[in-house]
């Protein structure tokens, strides 16, 4: 008897956390849907600010070519080898962005105490913030760095195998979920720090920047940084390297190419245990 209630607890806790993802899931997709409809109502503009993202990270890339025209390495890369670099971080943050790039805006709430009526709503906190003025104009930073990667896949010498191409999806998902994690994490320190978002995009944004180029042209300390403490090198210098059969200049194991997943599902959990900490020690402006 003893047995069997155990397991209907568990049961019952497994169904009831299933589902709350479930509704935090829908709640979230109701959010963005208003947004959605919001920035279509001007479809012109939307338009016109998509088509300016997507110009504008373009610049990034261009600058990559203009570089490629007085040399024909980088850091002993080509460049289709560089653009493949560009369009796997890119794609990925770009997905990240879009999803929860509104997370650095929960400074700007803990001050002026707005993040109080979110706090009264019942839906998680998290999923609010999240889908706070979701801007589909982001949408362009994708279809970029998807662009660049396409291009770079069709021109990159390298001896593909059944591991090695489904090394490429599982590069995206795990690089999204890393840079979601690390949006969660600075959005977490902001409950504390009153505003960090400057700090957080040096990491987000920064980050991005720097996984664009390869890993030799930076200090190995700061490669080490990237793989042992902030763990951006499994979005795609670790996999990207199994791939083109570079060495790695941290000298992990070949295997370690492969751990971006679980590396994601580190960083998502660390995130998760941050955001409830700052959540628990959010005061409100009238406290």
């Amino acid at each position: 008897m003893d047995a069997g209630y155990d397991t209907h607890v568990r049961d019952t806790v497994g169904a009831g956390s299933v589902a709350a993802v479930a509704e935090a899931l829908r709640a979230y997709r109701l959010i963005v849907a208003m947004w959605v409809r919001s920035t279509m109502a001007y479809r012109a503009s939307f338009v016109l600010t998509a088509l300016g993202n997507f110009a504008a990270t373009a610049l990034d890339f261009v600058t990559i070519v203009l570089m490629f025209s007085h040399i024909t390495t980088l850091g002993g890369f080509t460049l289709p080898e560089v653009a493949f670099l560009y369009g796997t971080t890119s794609t990925a943050f770009g997905a990240a962005d879009l999803l929860l790039g509104s997370m650095d805006r929960l400074g700007r709430r803990v001050r002026d105490g707005t993040l109080d009526t979110l706090l009264l709503r019942p839906v998680p906190v998290l999923v609010q913030v999240a889908a706070d003025r979701f801007a589909l104009r982001r949408f362009g930073r994708i279809l970029q760095g998807a662009l660049v990667l396409a291009w770079s896949l069709a021109r990159v010498d390298v001896a593909w195998t059944p591991a090695k191409v489904l090394l490429v999806p599982l590069m995206l998902v795990g690089g999204t979920a890393i840079f979601g994690a690390v949006f969660v994490c600075g959005a977490a320190f902001q409950f504390r720090a009153g505003d960090a978002s400057e700090l957080q995009n040096s990491v987000t944004y920064g980050g991005n920047t720097m996984l664009q180029y390869p890993p030799g042209v930076f200090a190995r300390e700061l490669v080490r940084g990237v793989t042992f403490v902030v763990p951006l090198a499994f979005v795609n210098w670790l996999p990207a390297l199994h791939i083109l059969g570079r060495p790695d200049p941290v000298g992990l194991p070949g295997w370690v190419a492969f751990c971006s997943p679980l590396v994601a599902l580190l960083c998502c959990a660390v995130a998760g245990a941050a955001w409830r900490a700052g959540l628990r020690s959010y005061r409100s402006t009238g406290s």
